[in-house]
């Protein structure tokens, strides 16, 4: 990587970086505040709960379909697993805002006998959020996904209800390598999947436990997200949302056009995905690896 690659890769960190930072302080804030209200807020709560039993001598748990907000959205997912290869070649590297990958020294990350992408997130998180697209764009260049499910991230958190997909019960299959997603809480932040023992080391090691964290083969890593969630029309005020999100066909319909902003910070992430995972793949297939949509990465991955 030249100096000016190096540059390009530091300055797009740092950027995204005191961003999450930024955001981060301004929830821990908002957090507080809730704690110190809340024994108002359980002594409004028990007050409720006599007056509702009251009314209501029984009542039915809630059912799956009531308590989730995941959906099937078949058009959505299509667009976004099969972009057109000139699209991808039109976008290349992204805008300058867009982070690069990380160069990891490690023991190679396999399961099956194949290179692995290991990714950790939860369903909440916004910068999460904004990786998903682009993680599953760059896979699908190698493989097939199905049962993939649309969501929203936290409304209360930064960037409130960014529109997003989740990995969570969704099946990929590729003959290149294996993929293995972990959705580590729900929106609601409750525990969801669990990472094992060599799993959490590896978050741990590299990222103190932030995620979204995504490990490429062993040799590349995605250190939080590799552009903002405002790409998709959401404010960085916690639980403001005021501003308008995208619906998750507009994010679809625009990575079909390569000169939307949507387009330029998906899509160019998921090039620097593609390019670190032809790394581990042996350049196979190599129609993916040798289009110019990873040749325009270079060494800055």
């Amino acid at each position: 990587m030249g100096k000016a690659e190096r540059n390009r890769a530091q300055n797009a960190r740092q950027r995204i970086a005191l961003q999450q930072q930024a955001a981060r302080r301004a929830e821990a804030q908002r957090r507080a505040f809730i704690v110190g209200g809340s024994v108002l807020a359980v002594i409004v709560i028990v007050v409720a709960i006599v007056v509702i039993k009251s009314l209501h001598k029984t009542s039915a748990a809630p059912t799956a379909s009531s308590t989730t907000t995941a959906k099937t959205v078949p058009t959505v997912a299509t667009e976004i697993t099969s972009v057109p290869a000139a699209v991808l070649n039109k976008v290349g590297a992204g805008p300058s805002d867009v982070a690069p990958l990380k160069t990891i020294t490690d023991k190679a990350l396999t399961m099956n006998g194949k290179p692995e992408v290991l990714y950790m997130g939860a369903e909440y998180c916004p910068y999460c959020a904004a990786e998903r697209w682009a993680l599953a764009e760059a896979l699908s260049r190698f493989g097939t996904f199905s049962n993939l499910h649309f969501i929203h991230s936290s409304s209360t958190d930064v960037y409130a209800a960014t529109p997003t997909l989740t990995f969570y019960q969704s099946t990929y299959t590729s003959k290149y390598l294996t993929f293995d997603p972990i959705e580590l809480e729900t929106v609601s932040e409750a525990p969801l999947q669990k990472a094992d023992a060599a799993q959490t080391a590896l978050i741990n090691k590299y990222t103190q436990g932030q995620f979204p964290f995504v490990d490429v083969g062993g040799k590349f890593i995605v250190d939080g997200a590799q552009y903002l969630p405002s790409t998709l029309g959401t404010n960085p005020t916690a639980g403001d949302i005021s501003k308008t999100a995208l619906t998750w066909q507009e994010v679809g319909s625009d990575m079909q056009n390569p000169n939307s902003s949507v387009a330029q910070a998906i899509l160019g992430a998921a090039n620097h995905v593609t390019a670190a995972i032809c790394k581990m793949t042996g350049d196979q297939p190599s129609t993916v690896c040798k289009s110019a949509s990873v040749t325009s990465i270079g060494g800055d991955i």
